[in-house]
């Protein structure tokens, strides 16, 4: 065998190996089954916990409410006269719909210039940086769920103004994610993985 097929064939095999799913795990509303089916994903969440501070349940609520998690969700187009796109609603985009600004901002806080926002380890590490921001900012603890998850979405300066108070749909929202932290809570108790 030639050398140049040796190459493309090892470059093959790994990358047949190193892909992961891109679908989301089967059962969102499921922890002990999103741990068992994305282990890497239960290894990045542990990581980002020791690193920053943030509980496993947060990251997941977080993730769950922002993408899905869907590597890849963008929010949706904007339409002139309802159906020529003009762009999208926002920058936000992969696992924890970072905007671009605040990706890059992260991106060189953190050294991770290869960091990509379609990663789980990435996304995760993001989120404690994140909200390890917000807890020495506005001082709202790492496992105040509902909190962190209005000041993720307001921005730590729209919420130390209290922007949220005005939007009733996002406080149904933030307290849907801290329900759904709780239920993961109480679901990783219980988990064999």
């Amino acid at each position: 065998m030639s050398r140049i097929l040796i190459v493309l064939f090892g470059v093959l095999l790994l990358a047949s190996c190193g892909g992961g799913s891109k679908q989301p795990p089967s059962k969102l509303n499921d922890a002990c089954s999103i741990a068992r089916e994305r282990p890497d994903y239960m290894k990045a969440f542990k990581s980002t916990e020791r690193k920053w501070g943030v509980p496993v349940h947060v990251q997941m609520a977080t993730i769950y409410q922002e993408s899905r998690y869907k590597h890849d969700a963008r929010t949706p187009h904007n339409y002139v006269l309802g159906v020529i796109p003009m762009g999208r609603q926002s920058s936000a985009y992969g696992f924890s719909q970072a905007l671009d600004g605040t990706w890059d901002e992260y991106q060189k806080e953190t050294g991770k210039r290869r960091a990509k926002r379609d990663r789980i380890r990435d996304a995760s590490d993001f989120i404690g940086w994140y909200m390890n921001k917000s807890y020495q900012r506005n001082g709202i603890h790492p496992s105040d769920t509902r909190n962190q998850y209005l000041a993720y979405h307001e921005g730590h300066t729209g919420y130390a103004r209290g922007s949220h108070y005005s939007k009733t749909w996002l406080l149904n929202v933030a307290n849907d994610v801290d329900a759904r932290a709780k239920l993961y809570q109480a679901q990783l108790s219980g988990c064999r993985f």
